[in-house]
Protein backbone atom coordinates (compact mmCIF):
# COMPACT_ATOMS: atom_id res chain seq x y z
CA UNK A 1 0.00 0.00 0.00
CA UNK A 2 1.38 3.14 -0.70
CA UNK A 3 2.33 5.81 2.16
CA UNK A 4 -0.98 7.64 2.11
CA UNK A 5 -2.94 4.66 2.96
CA UNK A 6 -0.76 3.68 5.41
CA UNK A 7 -0.89 7.20 7.10
CA UNK A 8 -5.23 7.06 6.76
CA UNK A 9 -4.85 3.63 8.20
CA UNK A 10 -2.73 5.56 10.96
CA UNK A 11 -4.98 8.27 11.63
CA UNK A 12 -8.22 5.54 11.93
CA UNK A 13 -5.89 3.42 14.08
CA UNK A 14 -5.38 5.88 16.64
CA UNK A 15 -8.99 7.79 16.40
CA UNK A 16 -10.31 4.72 17.12
CA UNK A 17 -8.21 2.58 19.83
CA UNK A 18 -6.22 3.79 22.95
CA UNK A 19 -2.68 2.71 21.58
CA UNK A 20 0.22 3.19 23.76
CA UNK A 21 3.10 2.23 22.24
CA UNK A 22 4.73 1.93 18.30
CA UNK A 23 4.85 -1.73 18.92
CA UNK A 24 0.52 -1.59 19.79
CA UNK A 25 0.27 0.51 16.78
CA UNK A 26 2.34 -1.47 14.63
CA UNK A 27 0.48 -4.85 15.89
CA UNK A 28 -3.02 -3.14 14.62
CA UNK A 29 -1.37 -1.94 11.64
CA UNK A 30 -0.52 -5.63 10.41
CA UNK A 31 -4.03 -6.71 11.64
CA UNK A 32 -5.47 -4.74 8.94
CA UNK A 33 -3.43 -6.48 6.69
CA UNK A 34 -0.57 -3.74 6.06
CA UNK A 35 3.09 -4.36 6.45
CA UNK A 36 4.83 -1.47 8.13
CA UNK A 37 8.32 -1.25 9.82
CA UNK A 38 9.15 0.38 13.12
CA UNK A 39 11.24 3.18 11.92
CA UNK A 40 8.44 3.55 8.84
CA UNK A 41 5.87 3.92 11.80
CA UNK A 42 8.13 6.68 12.91
CA UNK A 43 8.74 9.00 10.70
CA UNK A 44 4.95 8.59 9.83
CA UNK A 45 3.93 9.31 13.69
CA UNK A 46 6.49 12.31 12.83
CA UNK A 47 5.31 13.86 9.98
CA UNK A 48 1.53 13.79 10.79
CA UNK A 49 2.53 15.54 14.42
CA UNK A 50 0.95 12.43 16.18
CA UNK A 51 2.90 12.21 19.69
CA UNK A 52 1.51 10.74 23.43
CA UNK A 53 -0.48 13.02 25.61
CA UNK A 54 -2.21 12.31 28.23
CA UNK A 55 -6.15 11.30 27.68
CA UNK A 56 -9.33 12.39 29.98
CA UNK A 57 -7.83 9.85 32.68
CA UNK A 58 -4.75 11.13 33.43
CA UNK A 59 -2.94 8.06 30.92
CA UNK A 60 -0.50 8.14 28.69
CA UNK A 61 -1.39 7.73 25.01
CA UNK A 62 -1.28 8.71 21.34
CA UNK A 63 -3.54 11.40 20.45
CA UNK A 64 -3.92 13.36 17.09
CA UNK A 65 -3.75 16.79 16.71
CA UNK A 66 -7.52 18.43 16.79
CA UNK A 67 -7.53 22.49 15.92
CA UNK A 68 -10.54 22.53 17.75
CA UNK A 69 -8.59 22.48 21.64
CA UNK A 70 -7.30 26.04 20.96
CA UNK A 71 -8.87 28.89 23.01
CA UNK A 72 -9.89 26.11 26.05
CA UNK A 73 -9.66 26.74 29.67
CA UNK A 74 -8.51 24.58 31.85
CA UNK A 75 -9.97 23.74 35.72
CA UNK A 76 -7.51 23.72 38.52
CA UNK A 77 -6.84 19.84 38.80
CA UNK A 78 -7.14 19.25 35.15
CA UNK A 79 -3.54 20.34 33.79
CA UNK A 80 -2.77 17.26 32.07
CA UNK A 81 -5.84 18.57 29.51
CA UNK A 82 -3.40 20.69 28.57
CA UNK A 83 -0.61 18.66 27.00
CA UNK A 84 -1.05 17.90 23.63
CA UNK A 85 1.98 16.32 22.86
CA UNK A 86 5.60 14.72 24.42
CA UNK A 87 8.79 14.28 22.93
CA UNK A 88 12.14 12.45 23.91
CA UNK A 89 15.17 14.25 23.20
CA UNK A 90 18.65 13.47 24.50
CA UNK A 91 17.16 12.50 27.82
CA UNK A 92 15.02 15.34 28.03
CA UNK A 93 10.91 15.43 27.56
CA UNK A 94 9.43 18.24 25.96
CA UNK A 95 5.74 19.04 26.62
CA UNK A 96 3.78 20.69 24.04
CA UNK A 97 0.81 22.01 25.63
CA UNK A 98 -2.13 24.51 24.18
CA UNK A 99 -0.58 28.44 24.45
CA UNK A 100 -0.38 29.58 27.38
CA UNK A 101 -0.73 26.42 29.91
CA UNK A 102 2.65 25.19 29.66
CA UNK A 103 3.18 27.32 33.27
CA UNK A 104 0.57 25.28 34.86
CA UNK A 105 1.36 22.67 34.08
CA UNK A 106 5.05 22.97 34.92
CA UNK A 107 3.68 24.00 38.37
CA UNK A 108 1.67 20.79 38.90
CA UNK A 109 4.51 18.90 38.36
CA UNK A 110 6.80 20.17 40.18
CA UNK A 111 4.64 20.49 43.27
CA UNK A 112 4.29 16.80 43.01
CA UNK A 113 8.09 16.81 44.34
CA UNK A 114 8.77 13.67 42.46
CA UNK A 115 12.76 12.17 43.33
CA UNK A 116 12.51 11.10 39.09
CA UNK A 117 12.37 14.68 38.03
CA UNK A 118 14.82 17.25 38.70
CA UNK A 119 12.74 20.00 37.51
CA UNK A 120 10.96 21.60 34.23
CA UNK A 121 11.44 25.26 32.32
CA UNK A 122 8.15 26.50 31.22
CA UNK A 123 7.64 28.71 28.50
CA UNK A 124 4.32 29.77 27.00
CA UNK A 125 3.62 26.24 25.22
CA UNK A 126 7.05 24.12 25.87
CA UNK A 127 7.65 22.62 28.91
CA UNK A 128 11.66 20.66 29.31
CA UNK A 129 11.41 18.04 32.07
CA UNK A 130 14.53 17.51 33.32
CA UNK A 131 15.11 13.68 34.46
CA UNK A 132 17.53 12.62 37.42
CA UNK A 133 20.34 10.84 36.38
CA UNK A 134 19.81 6.72 35.53
CA UNK A 135 15.71 7.34 35.51
CA UNK A 136 14.66 5.69 32.67
CA UNK A 137 12.12 7.13 30.13
CA UNK A 138 9.66 5.23 31.16
CA UNK A 139 9.83 5.77 34.62
CA UNK A 140 9.25 9.45 34.00
CA UNK A 141 6.19 8.48 31.99
CA UNK A 142 4.71 6.45 34.58
CA UNK A 143 5.46 9.11 37.33
CA UNK A 144 3.63 11.81 34.86
CA UNK A 145 0.86 9.45 34.89
CA UNK A 146 0.74 9.09 39.33
CA UNK A 147 1.01 12.88 39.07
CA UNK A 148 -1.86 13.83 37.01
CA UNK A 149 -4.11 10.69 38.08
CA UNK A 150 -4.30 12.16 41.76
CA UNK A 151 -7.33 14.50 41.07
CA UNK A 152 -9.60 11.76 38.55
Amino acid sequence: MSRTSRMILIEKLIGENIVTSQEQLLGLIEKAGMQCTQATLSRDLRTMGISSGFDDRGGLRYMLRSRSDSGRSITPGHEQDAVTGMTWARGILLLRTQPGFAAAVAIKIDQASRYEIAGTVAGDDTIMLIPRDEISNEAVEACLEIIFKKNK
